[in-house]
């Protein structure tokens, strides 16, 4: 369902992800693992869309559109003492999505309470995101 051939991106003069090359099919889980600077957020916002590579390619596959692709960005200091319930954190996820719409939609709103069904976190639905565990960040 996407497939990374030969995938290269630069800032300036550091290279960020260098001859990168793998395939997703579809229905597989796919984990990131590495190193802080490693360039597993340069990976994703490039399988997103939201970076172009220098070179080599990304495709999907199988009618996916990257605004399918649920995103939520890593954190800073700030955006973590941001006083964000549970669902306006899982729903951010629906923001790739909204396109020029400026609102969630009720499609929007019933897949992020599918999602907190799936990950058995609907009891910390009000919860204040701040508040929680890592763990349950």
């Amino acid at each position: 369902m996407i497939e990374l051939r030969h995938v290269t991106k630069r800032y300036g003069a550091v290279e960020a992800l260098h001859d990168v090359s793998f395939r997703a099919p579809e229905g597989q889980i796919v984990g990131l693992l590495g190193q802080n600077g490693a360039g597993k957020s340069t990976l994703v916002k490039g399988l997103l869309g939201f970076i172009k590579p220098c070179g080599g390619s990304v495709t999907m596959g199988s009618g996916l559109k990257v605004n399918e692709i649920g995103y939520l960005p890593q954190q800073t200091d700030v955006q973590r003492d941001f006083p964000a319930s549970v669902y306006e954190v899982v729903l951010s996820g629906c923001l790739n999505s909204l396109g020029m719409r400026p609102f969630y939609t009720k499609d929007h709103r019933e897949r992020a309470e599918a999602m907190m069904d799936r990950l058995s976190i609907t009891a910390l639905k009000k919860s204040c995101y701040r508040e929680l565990s890592g763990g349950q960040q």
